[in-house]
């Protein structure tokens, strides 16, 4: 491996227009690669090289000859424009083998340069686009975990942003929070990212929980860190509920009772008790069951681990996306095991939950829900080829005995 004690760090922009049909470009330290550039199949192929993993992450879009590539090289990021449109991006960890005094062989027309981000905030409502049910972005990006949330008079979605199907950065996922929301389920308004990856060691941020505290909207989640270390609880804090910040000051890791590594998908409300819960997929470290952790707040910012779990699996299996509310009367507890949701009932907050006749939730993977007129709306994704894919949702109300009853949106 080289040593990578004095590669720069800089942000670096490579640009060419490509001038041949096959075409193959290396650039090498050491006869190490550090970054190559070749096309095969009408694709163009960029594979850049860290000390974090001995495989490079690779890149690829369409290509046809004489067209403009641009590959952004950040810290935290890889970008690939095609013609100045975005076509892939990767995620990065450790130090990348390739620098800004490199160069490629056999060709010196690629322009390697310093890259300056010229970054501004964007507005509110960025677009729309019309009928949310089997939607996704496209160009490469799919919708992953869904994350409704009422506010006011606008159902909201805030989703996992997927490319290359849990693929990116070695498999972590590399996902982000996108946010949509509607007021008719007919007209939707894309909204500016949420969440963010903005540092290497950043492996994925998972599913969470939107809140409104005190005027300020904040979104909970846990943020993967890979090899073997545990995913903090994090959130973002935001004044208008459109832009979103990081909060660097809040930040803790589940006790040595649960296992901090998979501990995920916070599920943040406040419940009659005048106080605030989190739920948190994990596993009991001894007993090896899965199991939703209970934590408790008086002010959001000093958590507390309840004494036992609000569920426990009776195997190993986890109890991913947790979900909680009231709903006529009743208490449900919702989360998925292996992709399908299941939902119990209780007629008491926190204890209690039992299942129904029918305990699945018909709406394919992973969904959470927001109530909308009366009914229970719920929002999950169709998987394509693998994880993630295109929305989905599914209506329901409630019998007397809390049984859910499922409708067409």
């Amino acid at each position: 491996m080289i040593g990578t004690d004095n590669i720069q760090s800089q942000d670096i922009v490579i640009s060419f227009e490509l001038p041949c049909l096959p075409f193959l470009a290396v650039s090498q330290k050491n006869g190490q690669k550090t970054l190559e550039l070749k096309t095969r199949d009408g694709l163009i192929e960029v594979s850049v090289y860290y000390d974090y993993d001995v495989r490079p992450l690779v890149l690829s879009a369409k290509i046809c000859m004489g067209d403009k590539v641009e590959i952004v090289l950040l810290d935290y990021r890889i970008e690939l424009y095609i013609n100045d449109k975005l076509e892939d991006e990767e995620w990065p960890n450790g130090v990348r083998l390739f620098s800004l005094a490199d160069s490629f062989s056999p060709e010196n027309f690629i322009k390697v340069t310093e890259y300056i981000e010229n970054k501004t905030e964007l507005p509110c409502v960025i677009s729309t686009f019309e009928n949310g049910e089997g939607w996704c972005p496209g160009n490469g990006i799919f919708v992953g975990d869904c994350m409704p949330y009422r506010r006011a008079d606008e159902y909201h979605v805030l989703y996992l942003k997927d490319r290359h199907h849990h693929k990116s950065k070695w498999g972590q996922g590399a996902h982000q929070w996108e946010h949509i929301s509607t007021k008719d389920f007919k007209l939707w308004k894309v909204h500016p990212m949420a969440v963010e990856l903005t540092k290497k060691e950043e492996g994925s941020i998972c599913t969470g929980s939107w809140i409104c505290h005190d005027g300020k909207e904040y979104l909970y989640y846990t943020i993967r860190k890979g090899k073997g270390n545990p995913a903090p609880i994090c959130r973002s804090v935001s004044t208008d509920g459109y832009h979103f910040v990081k909060d660097e000051s809040f930040s803790f890791v589940v006790s040595e009772k649960y296992d901090g590594v998979i501990a995920r998908d916070p599920k943040v409300f406040k419940g009659e008790d005048g106080l605030y819960h989190m739920l948190l997929t994990t596993t009991l470290s001894k007993e090896k069951n899965g199991c939703l952790a209970h934590y408790v707040s008086s002010d959001m910012e000093h958590w507390e681990e309840a004494l036992e779990p609000i569920y426990i699996v009776p195997n190993t299996d986890h109890p991913e996306c947790p979900d909680y509310f009231k709903y006529n009367g009743k208490y449900y507890l919702i989360f998925s095991l292996r992709g399908r949701a299941r939902y119990l009932v209780s007629d008491r907050p926190f204890d209690g939950f039992e299942a129904v006749t029918e305990e699945l939730i018909p709406c394919a993977g992973v969904p959470k829900c927001a109530e909308w007129d009366g009914r229970l709306v719920f929002t999950g994704f169709k998987p394509i080829d693998g994880y993630a894919g295109t929305m989905t949702f599914k209506a329901a109300t409630a019998k007397e005995n809390g049984e859910l009853v499922f409708e067409e949106l």
